[in-house]
């Protein structure tokens, strides 16, 4: 667990550090008109609702979040205010909303729900007793909300379309990432969502928030961490991706079998609005001058990843988002307003073509 620095200062939220964009809403209304094209034409190729945006899951899992006593008091806000123990679903996937063979390699993500939640809840959120956390494998969103529109038009164009050519691009660019790291000790920032994520084993990696959310009086962004022998020994491990058009599925399966592990939950509050904006995700906050704190410890025990129940219920008819949540946790910045109506226009397709879970909040 790190440490705070000496004479440290969180910062409180003020209003003033959130500025729409320009045009910011027409934007995210093309986002929404685009996802909406992808889910069309995923439906049409498969005859199934999916995702528009990780559309892949691998993995679908439980277990509990524990939140640790003896906080100091800014930590202790919203969800952490006080120690407890709370079941949780958890779906690691990968980010296009296209079903793709495990070859075109692309960032992982694991969102979690966290069931059984008391508190005022975010005004018009869909679901009242959770809190849902999205995170991926990298401390930042690497494009503005302007640039990922042009993204998602691109990959529009080619969805359902030229795998071969995604399977190219992505060995290609793995390749080139590889010597990359080596060589800077980087991983090419938006290289690794055109498809050049390196071919490692997902439960070797820390996952992020990415986004900013409020947390209590503060400001906060969030990190998953292993630290059990069973993840820890797994970063940075070569797996064969190319083999197998779901081998993270597999990977993951064969994982859980035999092994859980255990997670630290960290929280890394914003000292200084210049160096820890939110409005640009793009930007890495310093962990010199504000390290993960950790605040909970995340626990999943050896069981099957992928059941037909499980995917009927959490991979198709539940859905995951920042807006489900505490209102001491309401996300913050462009990114995360834009997830809000994109997330929900994505949930509804799907829950149009396939009706509504039973009991969508159930997680245990």
């Amino acid at each position: 667990m790190n440490q705070a620095p000496a004479n440290f200062n969180p910062l409180p939220y003020d209003p003033s550090y959130e500025q729409p964009e320009p045009d910011e809403a027409k934007t995210i209304q093309e986002i929404i008109d685009t996802m909406a094209d992808i889910q069309r034409k995923t439906y049409q190729s498969q005859g199934h609702a999916i995702r528009s945006v990780h559309a892949k899951g691998h993995a679908i899992l439980t277990g509990e979040l524990q939140v640790f006593d003896n906080l100091p008091p800014y930590l202790a806000q919203g969800l952490f205010a006080k120690p407890g123990t709370y079941p949780i679903v958890a779906r690691i996937s990968t980010q296009p909303g296209d079903v793709l063979p495990d070859s075109v390699s692309t960032p992982r993500g694991i969102s979690f729900k966290v069931g059984n939640v008391d508190g005022e809840h975010l005004p018009g959120a869909d679901e009242l007793t959770t809190q849902d956390f999205i995170l991926v494998n990298s401390p930042v969103f690497p494009q503005k909300l302007k640039d990922f529109l042009s993204g998602l038009k691109r990959f529009d164009l080619l969805t359902n379309k030229a795998e071969g050519f995604k399977e190219g691009l992505s060995k290609t660019l793995r390749a080139v990432g590889e010597v990359v790291e080596k060589v800077t000790g980087s991983d090419a920032g938006v290289m690794p969502g055109m498809g050049g994520q390196l071919a490692t084993h997902p439960m070797g990696d820390t996952y992020y928030s990415q986004g900013a959310y409020l947390y209590g009086d503060y400001m906060a962004k969030f990190s998953l961490t292993p630290v059990t022998p069973a993840l820890t020994s797994l970063k940075d491990q070569p797996i064969d991706v190319d083999s197998d058009d779901d081998a993270l599925r597999h990977l993951l399966q064969d994982f859980f079998a035999t092994n859980g592990g255990e997670w630290e939950f960290g929280v890394q509050l914003s000292t200084d609005i210049d160096k820890m904006p939110l409005e640009d995700a793009s930007v890495e906050w310093p962990e010199d001058e504000s390290p993960y704190l950790s605040v909970a410890k995340v626990t999943i025990a050896p069981q099957q990843s992928w059941t037909e129940d499980k995917t009927a219920i959490v991979n198709d008819k539940m859905y995951f988002s920042p807006w489900h949540g505490l209102a001491a946790h309401r996300p913050l910045g462009v990114i995360q307003r834009a997830r809000n109506a994109t997330y929900k226009a994505s949930a509804e397709f799907r829950r149009t073509m396939y009706g509504k879970a039973e009991n969508p909040e159930e997680v245990n």
